[in-house]
């Protein structure tokens, strides 16, 4: 196991101990776990394209570790009432469906893509606004729409991508 998988892996233990932390009403802790988690998925895969490390491993278990992350931050904000259940539905349906279709095509050997810019863009948005949640701050929860609203539609950006790559293949 190389560097980045073991980046990648780390991001699985830290879900569950964010979680403990967070509804045991420790959120500045967890905040620094998330924090902590999302500075391995930075290193991962800057790690792995920059030393040429990329494996399959690591290109199907990083984003599972990153909608599981995001799962487990929702459904904790959710619980302590800090997140409106629309958000979480509209949040947790996307990242779920994504999660499967990777799946599927995956197991179909079906080609898969990184993340683009609007990902990674997505990304920045939804940790700055779980920051300012975390932190009580106001503003979070409407940042968090904005970046749910990128996320939909760098879904639809992906979607056809996915199908001009694999109608090539094919």
């Amino acid at each position: 196991m190389n560097v980045p998988n073991i980046l990648t892996t780390s991001r699985f233990v830290l879900i569950p101990l964010f979680f403990v932390l967070y509804v045991n009403d420790q959120p500045i802790t967890a905040l620094c776990v998330l924090l902590v988690a999302g500075m391995t998925d930075f290193l991962d895969g800057y790690i792995a394209r920059r030393t040429g490390q990329v494996t399959l491993t690591g290109s199907m278990l990083d984003p599972l570790a990153d909608k599981l992350l995001i799962l487990t931050v929702i459904l904790a904000l959710l619980i302590k009432d800090i997140l409106p259940l629309a958000a979480f539905s509209v949040m947790a349906f996307r990242e779920v469906v994504m999660i499967v279709g990777s799946a599927i095509y995956h197991f179909r050997g079906l080609k898969t893509l990184p993340a683009n810019l609007f990902g990674k863009t997505t990304t920045v948005i939804y940790y700055a606004a779980i920051t300012l949640m975390f932190l009580e701050q106001p503003g979070g929860v409407a940042l968090l729409w904005c970046g749910i609203a990128l996320s939909y539609f760098t879904s639809v950006i992906y979607f056809m991508k996915f199908k001009s790559i694999n109608r090539e293949q094919h």
